[in-house]
Order: structure tokens, then sequence, then C-alpha cells
């Protein structure tokens, strides 16, 4: 908890990552809860599900197109917007899309204290499920490699066990001497630094 605390004061920009139920969007939203008050949080997501305990928070949530197919807001859109809010913190529930290269964007101009989730399956898969959604933004993997390693500081990557939901791993991102994505596990020590 201590490791977390301190990525949340120092404002680091985290990916939460893990399977479906490994309780990313809870880690989430205690980590955004513990953020200065005076922040102002704004979340964007498909479906509201971050229930985040803080005085300063701006949710923002897609919006599917009518019958006629107008009206439709997507994500990508929607972090567009946000920026013009003039958000301490910036944070997409779940990265799914083409909208990884705005909030990569995003957090490549000065927004720290940024996060999102993304599902992956180990530390080691998360790399590629970000080329994945880099390439529906139209972004090479080189691209989305030296897009990633400058907006986010730390990835935290969850399981969920017998015993119960846990964080597994922490890493970093880097880029590896061919130009691509790769994850580096890094101490809690590290995490503190």
């Amino acid at each position: 908890r201590v490791e977390v605390d301190a990525l949340v004061a120092r404002r680091a920009n985290v990916l939460v990552t893990g399977a479906g139920g490994s309780g990313k969007t809870t880690l989430l939203a205690a980590m955004l809860s513990a953020a200065a008050p005076h922040e102002r949080i704004v979340t964007i997501e498909d479906v509201a599900e971050l229930r985040i305990r803080h005085d300063h928070v701006v949710a923002l949530q897609t919006r599917q197109a009518n019958l006629e197919g107008a009206g439709e807001v997507d994500l990508a859109r929607l972090v567009r917007e946000a920026l013009r809010m003039r958000p301490d913190r910036l944070v997409l529930g779940e990265c799914r899309g083409a909208e990884i290269r705005e909030l990569l964007a995003a957090l490549n101009t000065g927004h720290d204290g940024g996060a999102g989730t993304l599902h992956a399956n180990s530390l080691d898969d998360v790399p590629a499920r970000l080329e994945a959604l880099g390439a529906l933004a139209g972004l090479p993997p080189e691209a989305i490699a030296r897009q990633a390693v400058s907006a986010i500081d730390v990835v935290l990557h969850l399981e969920r066990t017998h015993q119960g939901r846990r964080l597994s791993a922490a890493g970093a991102l880097e880029i590896d001497t061919d130009g691509r994505l790769r994850t580096r596990e890094v101490t809690a020590d590290a995490l503190a630094a």
C-alpha cells in the first residue's frame, strides 16, 4: 500500500493491467481517492464503473448513436474534450481501442497523475496489447513504443487467485534494440523513488 500511495503522491502516470475480474477498476478508484483534495479528476468511461471517493471528480461517459445514427460520442472524442476541462488527473477507465492515441498524447503533454486500465494476462503481455491498440489508431509499433515509454511511468499488474486479488507485478515500459516495446519488472523500492 505504501508504494502505491507514493505513486499517487508523486503524480506518476499509471497503467493498471490484469485479466477480467482481477480488480483493475477497484485499485484505480482507491488510488484516485487518495489524490490531493484540490485536484480535479476527470474520468472517461464507456460504462460508469469507477467509484472514486473524492470531492472533485468529473465523470464523462460515452454515448451510443441514436436510431438515425447521430449523436455518438466515443472515448477518443471524450479524451480530447476532457483536456479542455483543466484536469489535474486524466483517467481513462479502460483502454480498448484507438483512444489510446489520445490518452498517450495527453499524458505526454504535461498531464501528470493520469491513469488507465488495460486487459492483459501478464506484465509481459502489456506491450503486445498496447501495440494492438496502437494499430487500431493507425500507429506503427515503433510509434506506440515511443509514446508509451514517454507517457507511462509504471504498470501495475493484478491477478486473481484462489486466495483473492493481488498486485502481482510492477513494471516499467522500455524500448528494445529493435525499437519495439517491452516491459521490465521493477521492485517496490524503485516504485517509491
